[in-house]
Order: structure tokens, then sequence, then C-alpha cells
């Protein structure tokens, strides 16, 4: 597990330092509530806060962190992603990437997560669908979030 998670682990940050803009404009601040379902293990629910910087135009980078709890087994844990996320001023909609590890207080600690999301975003509330993979299999979700 640790020979696949370094490799990804580094490209993240690779990508990050990468698309990291030497000026960034106004940052945005979600909170968000999740639920999601993986196959054979059971549901897990997060809060997450997400800080995202204005990249270029329509697309924004930031970092998702938070709590977790999932429900077979009992356990909890921290989810850490990097997203890019495209935001069309237009349309109300969004697309967005996610990835990294995530941390479990459980088994196995580090658990790679990749994942793609879409949904509404309106002035304050936003409300989407991400399916995705959390090692060792795929998951569906709803969230819930709230800008500030």
């Amino acid at each position: 597990m640790k020979q696949l998670l370094r490799p990804v682990l580094g490209g993240l940050l690779a990508l990050a330092v990468f698309l990291a803009p030497e000026r960034a404009e106004a940052a945005d601040f979600r909170l968000t509530l999740g639920g999601d379902y993986q196959i054979d293990t059971g549901a897990f629910f997060h809060l997450t806060g997400t800080v995202d910087f204005v990249f270029v135009g329509p697309l924004s980078i930031g970092t998702r962190f938070g709590a977790l709890l999932t429900t077979s087994p009992n356990s909890l844990g921290v989810p850490l992603d990097l997203s890019l996320r495209f935001n069309p001023r237009r349309t109300p909609l969004y697309v967005e990437v996610l990835g990294g590890p995530w941390i479990f207080f459980e088994g196995d600690v580090f658990r790679a997560h990749g994942a793609f999301g879409f949904g509404y975003q309106g002035r304050s509330v936003s409300f989407g669908l991400e399916v995705g993979y959390l090692q060792p299999r795929p998951h569906v979700g709803l969230r819930l979030g709230w800008r500030f």
C-alpha cells in the first residue's frame, strides 16, 4: 500500500506546486456535509472545510480537510484532498476533481482517495454528487455545502 501511496502523493504535490498561482484572487471557504456509500464496507459520513483560490477565470485550486466517521467498522478518520474545481461564471454548475490521502485511526492508516464531483453552486449553498475511489473500493455520495 505504501508503494502505491508515495507516487500518488508525490504526483499530487507536484501538480499543486505547478498549478499554484503566484497571486491568488479572493479565497472561498466552504463547509460541507457528505454521506457516501462504499461497496461491501457500508456508509461513511464527513464534515469538511474547503479553501479555494481562484486560479484562472472559472478554475480554482484548493484543499479539502475535515473529519469522517465510517459505519462498518465504526472508526474515525481525517480526509485530506487537493481539489481542482471548474465553476463557469454564467452557470450555477460546477465540476471538480479531488485526490489525496485519507487518514484512518483503525485498520489501514493511509488510504488513497480520488474522486470526480459535479453539482449546483448557488451564492451560498451547493449540492452535488461525488463518484470516486477510496482504497480499496469505489464510492458514491452526496454533498451539501455552505460558502462563506
